[in-house]
């Protein structure tokens, strides 16, 4: 195994109002808060557990063409930067949407042209 799915990150306009729904849904508590009202939640015992969290990404609208929920990979059994190579040539492309170069992920793009966002903290493979 080299990845996992650490989070969903769903676009919405209302991030407090779907954190309340989603954590009684799921029983999740609320890992943190964005300075834009973003907000994270997940499971009690935090990120980077068996299930992955929901990062409720606050949008104004959704982007035209892009669609509202996207996924992050972490690494499982290397570093970054191994894992990027590896899914590279795997067929992930990067995909430019406004970085500064300045963030600790990469976002790339699946054969198809999903986005998807590989982060930096190597997580157990469970």
């Amino acid at each position: 195994m080299a990845c996992r799915i650490s989070e969903l990150v769903l676009g919405c306009r209302e991030p407090e109002v779907l954190s309340r729904f989603w954590c009684e849904v799921l029983d999740f508590v609320e890992l943190g808060r964005e300075e834009d009202g973003s907000i994270e939640i997940g499971p009690r015992e935090g990120f980077g557990g068996a299930q992955p969290t929901l990062f409720l990404s606050r949008r104004e609208e959704p982007e035209p063409g892009k669609p509202r929920l996207h996924i992050d990979v972490n690494a499982t059994d290397r570093d970054q930067e191994e894992e990027l190579e590896r899914l590279l040539k795997l067929g992930a492309r990067p995909a430019d949407i406004g970085q500064t170069g300045e963030e600790s992920w990469h976002v790339l793009m699946d054969p198809e042209g999903n986005e998807f966002c590989l982060l930096k903290t190597r997580l157990n493979p469970l």
